[in-house]
């Protein structure tokens, strides 16, 4: 590909060649349910079988968004001149008209549900390959990782949300009655492991014998006297998702050695940021209660808690956003923090720009 043509099309903000989450699959029962997903209208619904479809929400008669229609037998019905469409885009009934022509139709998405989520393709279907869809066993479980879904809208673009959870020396100042209680230089100056990967980048946090935060505290019901050895381990997985495992076991337990012991504090998190606009995405998110899984109170109260922090966040990433859009062109600094976040970013760029190429040679 040209440079010219690279650089005509730099502005390209995410890869379209990829799995994104579109829903938590309970959300989409038996109404549609509207989604911008990547700029684009989507509208996402259950056939009578219960299998779970994306179409693009537009009507091909007048326009209409199809998520102001109902799920009929034959498919999703337009609201306004009851065209229905199947799950393929396919128009297969035209009332008070016999004959569909064959561009009577919408764009399909691919779909694929998997581990309580509906995964979506925007960008060419042939290329969509379900192998390359993140495996989570623990939405799997809830037996031994119990969990709550959630999802909101963030008024930023998704790699700020991504690069917020890249780099969490934000903690101790942004959550400090959350997450971030305790010695500040303490979380700031913990000992950090990074390893890049093709698909993203991996890193994992140690903070040995300090003060564990509230929430850990709350969960755990440990003392103001204990000291516990903390954890936190994060991996980007390109375009949009984050994968966590945090914890804490009191200091001299061998947390290091291993983490998976019984007692303490352990909770893996799923994060996603799927792209609605530029400036704008969808946050899903779900944390395991991995230490009290026979606890339903512990779940719920550990659901509120990463709710609180996460609100937090939402407060700094809206306001930065605004920030960038204001100043577009302002040179920003990297600091020594900002090891993890940096390559999370060349990874996303790497994406863009291969599908990039992978479009011209195409067309030529």
């Amino acid at each position: 590909m040209s440079n010219k043509a690279l650089q005509n099309n730099a502005h390209k903000p995410w890869p379209h060649n990829a799995w994104y989450q579109a829903a938590w699959a309970h959300e989409v029962q038996d109404g549609p349910l509207a989604r911008t997903l990547l700029n684009e209208p989507v509208v996402l619904f259950r056939d009578r079988d219960g299998n779970a479809h994306a179409l693009e929400d537009r009507c091909c008669h007048r326009a209409t968004p199809l998520h102001l229609g109902d799920v009929v037998d034959e498919g999703l019905q337009c609201g306004y001149h009851g065209l229905i469409f199947d799950g393929s885009g396919k128009c297969v009934v035209i009332p008070g008209q016999e004959s569909i022509p064959p561009q009577a139709r919408v764009r399909s998405y691919p779909l694929v549900e998997k581990q309580e989520i509906l995964w979506v393709w925007m960008g060419d279907a042939d290329a969509a390959d379900e192998n390359l869809i993140i495996d989570f066993p623990f939405l799997d479980d809830h037996e031994n990782h119990p969990h709550l879904h959630d999802v909101m809208t963030i008024k930023c673009n998704h790699m700020l949300v991504v690069e917020n959870l890249m780099d969490l020396t934000h903690i101790p100042y942004i959550h400090g009655k959350t997450i971030g209680g305790g010695n500040r230089l303490g979380q700031v100056n913990a000992t950090m492991d990074v390893t890049k990967k093709d698909s993203g980048v991996h890193y994992i946090r140690w903070m040995e014998d300090i003060v564990p935060p509230p929430t850990y505290k709350l969960a755990a019901g440990w003392d103001d006297d204990v000291k516990v050895d903390r954890w936190q381990e994060f991996e980007y997985v390109a375009p949009a998702t984050v994968l966590q495992w945090s914890g804490a076991l009191e200091h001299g337990r061998g947390a290091k050695e291993d983490r998976d012991q019984k007692g303490g504090f352990s909770s893996h998190v799923w994060h996603t940021a799927t792209p609605e606009t530029e400036t704008s995405c969808l946050y899903f998110w779900s944390a395991t209660n991995s230490y009290k899984p026979d606890d339903q109170e512990a779940t719920k109260l550990l659901h509120r808690e990463v709710s609180n922090t996460f609100d937090e966040d939402v407060a700094f990433l809206e306001n930065q956003q605004a920030c960038l859009s204001a100043n577009p062109d302002q040179v920003l600094i990297d600091i020594k923090h900002d090891v993890a976040r940096k390559p999370a970013r060349t990874v996303l760029e790497r994406m863009i720009h291969a599908e990039l190429e992978e479009t011209a040679v195409a067309a030529e």
